[in-house]
């Protein structure tokens, strides 16, 4: 049997402090609003800054080729406290993940966006967020505030796109990324990691688990930047997931993605029920 592979990065943060994967501080600095919560030799106001590209990689160090930890879609915001020449240290507005983004991926402003991208194969990925609805054709588009019902009808729209860590768009996209952008499509809460994900919703036990479940298999500690593995429950009894051992989103019998990541050290799986 092949190990499973890590299919979202993530660091996991001490119980005692801030989460450092979300709290834009280091000890020599940290944004204004912070003042008084965390300890930094200087606190500074962020300038708010969006995407101008389709997707642009947010990585854990200024070096471009650190490791990729996340995405920034067009349209979105991000807070820029830090520069080190052509890369800005911030804030993704969204979905809160701290890190180092190039600065011919953004703009200034922060514009208020009227719709969001609901097709998979549009000229922008999914959930982009348009404030000029003539950038992209009004049949790809959705207003602002109108949402899809079904989370596993987003991913299942997504199927066949190929496996990326720290990737979360329609193009590529690692485990988290695939239920973060679902949900997001259904105006739900999408954080961006496995272990954030296991605390969404309601727990429910694996024979009460039906369509639009989320599943966790939350990895044990270790050497290694990731937390887990999410997934939906397709049905009863087969699952829909981007994973690194197919190397795409793929529908697979929950059975066997158990035995898999179960072989492999994680935890067993966890099931919450994101809606009544």
């Amino acid at each position: 049997m092949m190990r499973a592979q890590p299919d979202e990065p993530c660091l996991t943060p001490d119980a005692h402090t801030p989460d450092p994967r979300t709290t834009l501080a280091r000890p020599d600095l940290a944004e204004q609003a912070l003042e008084g919560l965390v300890r930094a030799a200087a606190y500074r106001p962020v300038r708010a800054m969006e995407a101008a590209v389709p997707f642009a990689d947010i990585h854990a160090a200024a070096d471009p080729a650190s490791e990729r930890i996340d995405q920034l879609i067009y349209g979105e915001a991000f807070d820029v406290l830090d520069q080190k020449g052509d890369r800005l240290w911030g804030r993704a507005r969204r979905d809160g993940l701290v890190g180092w983004i190039s600065a011919s991926a953004v703009q200034p402003g922060a514009r208020l966006p009227t719709h969001r991208v609901a097709a998979v194969a549009a000229a922008l990925p999914l959930n982009a967020l348009i404030a000029d609805a003539a950038d992209v054709a009004a049949d790809d588009l959705a207003p602002i505030g109108a949402f899809e019902s079904d989370p596993v009808a987003v991913a299942e729209r997504l199927l066949g796109v190929p496996h990326s860590l720290g990737a979360r768009s329609s193009a590529a996209t690692d485990c988290s990324g695939l239920v973060q952008q679902a949900l997001y499509a259904c105006g739900l809460a999408g954080p961006r990691y496995a272990d954030q994900q296991a605390e969404l919703g309601q727990a429910v036990d694996r024979s009460d688990a039906r369509r639009g479940d989320l599943i966790v298999w939350l990895s044990p500690p270790g050497d290694h930047s990731w937390t887990g593995h999410s997934a939906f429950m397709l049905d009863a009894d087969r699952v829909i997931h981007a994973t690194g051992h197919h190397g795409a989103v793929v529908i697979e019998a929950f059975a066997e993605a158990d035995a898999r990541y179960r072989a492999d050290g994680f935890h067993a799986p966890v099931f919450r029920r994101l809606q009544a």
